[in-house]
């Protein structure tokens, strides 16, 4: 029985260098990071960040403060790192680029799988989503992000600030959302509501696709059922 291939961190490379796709999302990166040295209190500041979401928002959840406020060392060790770490998360996700738009590796005939002729390649790419354990666990953060946002809008006396956990999990379209949902939420804030969790599902679910081809591509476990 095949087994899959294990991780290849040249395969990763490989996938985020080798389509034109995936080297202009490099560049346009590069280009935001210009941003805040250029302009360090421009609004777009944050170019990078939301340019490699979702995972640049996860140190937001560390407790890095205390080093970054620091000075002399310190400072320098946690520019190192946020450096460091905005690389990865743009490789990654230049990566999940060329995974989605890549073609199918060729095969022999007698190796290609019989499909039954009601096939669809539309069911074939969401499978994606829910295929594969990384694909899952990201998909069950989004909802959880959401679900407490509904019950702080729904059900809590003070909502606070609940909408910031479902933005940064299904980042960086999530921030459509916000902007769809925000005009109708001064009117109506019921219709804002079901604007911004459809919204955040949708922007969810196309990360969730790009999370499952990406672990498709680099040799990622698919455990189906």
């Amino acid at each position: 029985m095949p087994t899959s291939p294990r991780f290849s961190p040249r395969r990763l490379l490989a996938l985020a260098t080798d389509g034109l796709a995936a080297r202009a999302y490099l560049g346009v990166v590069g280009l935001g990071v210009l941003v805040p040295v250029v302009a360090p209190d421009s609004p777009y500041a944050m170019a990078p960040t939301l340019l490699t979401a979702p995972l640049s928002f996860l140190p937001i959840l560390l407790p890095f403060g205390a080093v970054a406020a620091g000075s002399g060392p310190a400072q320098v060790a946690a520019a190192v790192v946020g450096g460091g770490w905005l690389l990865l998360c743009a490789l990654v996700n230049a990566a999940a680029v060329g995974a989605l738009l890549r073609r199918p590796d060729r095969r022999p005939a007698e190796q290609l799988p019989v499909q039954a002729p009601s096939a669809r390649p539309r069911r074939a790419l969401l499978a994606a989503a829910v295929d594969n354990w990384p694909a899952r666990v990201y998909v069950a953060v989004v909802a959880a992000a959401l679900g407490t946002f509904l019950y702080a809008v729904l059900l809590s006396p003070d909502p606070g600030f609940a909408g910031i956990w479902p933005i940064l999990a299904a980042a960086p379209l999530s921030f459509l959302a916000v902007a769809v949902s925000s005009p109708a939420e001064y009117a109506l804030p019921w219709l804002g509501t079901l604007l911004f969790t459809a919204g955040i599902t949708l922007a969810g679910l196309v990360n969730a696709v790009l999370i499952g081809r990406l672990t498709r591509r680099i040799g990622g476990p698919a455990t189906r059922g």
